[in-house]
């Protein structure tokens, strides 16, 4: 599967065909901004970024369309406005991050992903308890993902509750090697575009960079 495929696969798993998305990637100092609701130019814009060594990501929450008309299906650099949180219509996905505890700006090891990945895992068989139903796991190059399907409206209840649950969940299974990052609850908060690559620091033997992918789909999508 070429690179393009995958970067569409994972829009058609987080995102309903046409809606808009931003397109949101950074290099040094450097960030590039556009709004698409063709996929597939997404998708190749994508692909052009992370061959560029950009770091590449999407908004993951539903935002209002009329943003389309900052860069249609078109990438600026050094962008006057990227999507705030007021540009958010409904939230659609609670997103759990795991994430190895390291130094900043150094890839993970194979140890501290693995460490990851068997979190990820207890707090899904968790859930999955409280009767929650299967998320989309994802595999951020350094960690791991679970994304739980959800419709709410973008108010502060509802943000108050994803950070609640995010807050609940670091309490009971934040350790000394793997945590969850809980900063992830605002609504605007943009999201690793899986089929393009994880790079922090330089890529060495003992941590190399990682292409990010999504590991598994639900059969069913049902909302948490």
């Amino acid at each position: 599967m070429s690179a393009a495929e995958e970067i569409l696969q994972t829009l058609a798993v987080l995102f309903e065909p046409d809606q808009v998305v931003e397109l949101r990637a950074f290099k040094g100092r450097t960030t590039t901004s556009g709004y698409f609701d063709d996929h597939e130019a997404l998708a190749a814009e994508a692909v052009g970024l992370d061959r560029k060594l950009y770091q590449v990501y999407v908004t993951l929450n539903e935002i209002n369309p009329v943003l389309l008309a900052r860069a249609a299906n078109r990438l600026l650099e050094y962008p006057k406005a990227t999507t705030s949180d007021r540009d958010v219509v409904r939230l659609r996905w609670l997103p759990l991050d795991f994430d190895p505890v390291r130094p900043s700006n150094v890839s993970s090891s194979a140890e501290e992903k693995r460490a990851a990945k068997r979190r990820a895992q207890e707090v899904r068989h968790f859930l999955r308890g409280e009767g929650w139903p299967d998320p989309v796991v994802g595999y951020s190059g350094n960690g791991y993902h679970l994304l739980y399907h959800i419709d709410l409206p973008n108010t502060q209840e509802s943000r108050d509750l994803i950070k609640g649950v995010l807050d609940s969940l670091a309490f009971r299974f934040d350790d000394e090697q793997v945590k969850v990052d809980t900063s992830v609850h605002n609504p605007a908060r943009i999201w690793k575009l899986y089929g393009t690559v994880a790079r922090k620091g330089d890529s060495v033997e003992s941590r190399p960079y990682r292409c990010s992918r999504v590991v598994k789909v639900p059969s069913q999508r049902e909302r948490a």
